[in-house]
């Protein structure tokens, strides 16, 4: 059984966690972006719409700020922003995978139907085909 040091050397070493950091540095950015075209160019357009409130200050008030009692209220308008940046973001992933997918399936010729043999099947092959030319050889000798 691999110690658990072992199990993180290799993990690291592997590359897995390289690929993990750029994947969340990507994200992150990704999120900014999001974010921005959310606040900037989504959002004002449905203030607009909704007689020029800021969405994100939309709030149900539950007790108003009496004395030093602060205000309780609940914010459904950051709510509804971040349901608009999870479907921007699920958006944007989709149309990004499917534009991947079809540089596959170009990449790929569907008209050459061979599957590559694997190198261990051919290995195999290659001394079948050995053992019958020296079979052949020793048959002749006789």
């Amino acid at each position: 059984m691999k110690s658990f040091i072992q199990e993180f050397k290799d993990f690291a070493i592997k590359g897995n966690m390289i690929d993990m950091a750029v994947g969340i540095i990507i994200g992150t950015a990704f999120n900014n972006v999001v974010n921005t075209l959310v606040k900037k160019v989504v959002m004002p357009p449905l203030s607009l719409m909704t007689d020029d409130v800021n969405m994100s200050e939309r709030k149900y008030v539950l007790r108003e700020a009496v004395g030093d009692a602060n205000e309780v209220a609940i914010g459904y308008g950051e709510l509804i922003e971040a349901f608009i940046d999870f479907t921007i973001i699920a958006l944007t992933i989709f149309i990004v995978i499917k534009f991947i997918n079809r540089f596959k399936k170009k990449a790929q010729d569907p008209k050459n139907k061979t599957v590559d043999t694997p190198k261990d099947i051919d290995l195999l092959s290659s001394i079948e085909e050995l053992i019958k030319e020296q079979n052949q050889l020793l048959k002749s000798k006789k």
